[in-house]
């Protein structure tokens, strides 16, 4: 049911008065049903629209829908899991690096990691870590490796200039259980695939267990709390807690920092796809060996520094927490067209076995006044009749003189 609110039901009524008033002045004049619908739709909302052509019927094989036949511009939101096979629980102990990948350039850098060995045509990356430090720590200088890019640094400063807005140069995160008191000067990044996310995580489903000498959970808290909107989209603190997945209860926060330094644990970026995590707070909670880097050394870098340390050291976290949770939301964009077959519709059917010998007599003879056909496809056609795309009804549906078929085709987009 249509609603017209505010001044335009005074406005429509206003409008109508004067149109039935300058008819009745002109004797013998008929009252216009098409006018009278156009003026009613000045006052209706898309999808809301009428028309007057409610008796036609085709006798082609297109019919042209009408206005009260589209709804269309409509967004729902999808959530779904960001791993490969859109699962929303991922084992880092059943994923991959690649070893070329690592002992390359690129791996000076960050280190990829796979749902499945490299080799396999089904590999694809899930996310990436990487790690940076203000002052450079952590990857060679200049003086003891001419050809050194300052890794660290330039990893730093990336996510500085993605992250933070013009004047801010620094990543705060909690001190005790005062959000923003503390500057991170260094950190590791867990940068989600963009496949993966596609339009941005969803907050309050993501979910990280890390494991070495202790363990922790690590949840953002959005729950209950005034969103934080920068220049990079929306940015929640990382807390020690759970999801409470399965149970009536909602997510529990058991810290804010790390009991043991009083140092926030990291932040989380859902609309980039990007954790931050801070090297000092996980040290002191999970293994000493994720220490931050103190200094810089020839041909040492933080991100793979030997087997138990730095970069691989959180992915070795990860690998034995066996528990990376999070989801995706999007924006899809809708459209709803409801394809009406009426009695007298669509009744034929233009297959050659419908139809038999040099004149075309139909098959059965009963089809002439009776006949029975089975609808299967819809084609949706541009005003050229060029098929635009097609949908396909779950089963046959039967149709004849005595029977109307709706069929509502929604389009994702």
């Amino acid at each position: 049911m249509a609603v017209i609110r505010d001044n335009r039901g005074a406005l429509l009524a206003s409008n109508l008065t004067q149109y039935l008033a300058g008819a009745s002045n002109t004797t013998g004049t008929p009252v216009d049903t098409t006018q009278l619908v156009s003026i009613i739709n000045q006052f209706l909302g898309q999808g809301e629209q009428i028309s007057a052509d409610v008796t036609t019927i085709t006798n082609g094989i297109y019919k042209k829908f009408g206005a009260i036949d589209k709804v269309v511009n409509r967004t729902q939101i999808v959530t779904s899991g960001i791993w490969s096979g859109d699962t929303g629980s991922l084992n880092p102990s059943s994923s991959f690096t690649s070893s070329a990948q690592v002992a390359g350039d690129s791996g000076k850098y960050y280190i990829d990691v796979y749902n499945s060995e490299t080799s396999s045509t089904s590999a694809e990356v899930q996310f990436s870590i990487a790690y940076g430090d203000s002052n450079g720590y952590g990857a060679p200088t200049l003086t003891q490796d001419d050809s050194s890019k300052r890794s660290t640094l330039a990893t730093f400063n990336q996510y500085k200039n993605i992250l933070l807005g013009p004047g801010d140069d620094a990543f705060s995160v909690y001190s005790g259980s005062t959000a923003g008191a503390h500057d991170l000067t260094s950190f590791y990044v867990i940068n989600i695939n963009r496949a993966r996310y596609k339009e941005r995580l969803d907050p309050g489903n993501i979910s990280i267990k890390l494991e070495g000498t202790s363990s922790i959970t690590l949840i953002d808290d959005s729950g209950g709390t005034d969103e934080n909107v920068t220049t990079s989209g929306r940015v929640y603190n990382l807390v020690s807690g759970s999801l409470n997945i399965g149970s009536a209860l909602t997510a529990s926060i058991a810290n804010y920092s790390s009991p043991v330094n009083g140092q926030g644990y990291g932040l989380f970026y859902p609309d980039m796809g990007i954790i931050l995590l801070n090297p000092a707070a996980l040290a002191s909670k999970v293994n000493t060996n994720l220490e931050a880097a103190t200094s810089s050394a020839a041909g040492i870098y933080h991100i793979n520094r030997g087997s138990n340390f730095g970069g691989v050291a959180l992915l070795k976290a990860l690998d034995s927490g066996a528990d990376f949770q999070a989801r995706r939301t999007e924006n899809v964009s809708t459209s709803h067209y409801f394809v009406r077959a009426n009695n007298r519709e669509f009744n034929f059917s233009n297959n050659p076995s419908f139809v038999t010998g040099s004149v075309g007599a139909f098959v059965n003879p009963t089809f002439e006044n009776d006949p029975h056909v089975y609808i299967t496809t819809v084609g949706l056609y541009d005003d050229a009749n060029e098929l635009l795309a097609v949908a396909k009804t779950s089963q046959p549906i039967e149709k004849s003189f005595d029977k109307e078929v709706a069929i509502k085709v929604k389009l994702d987009f």
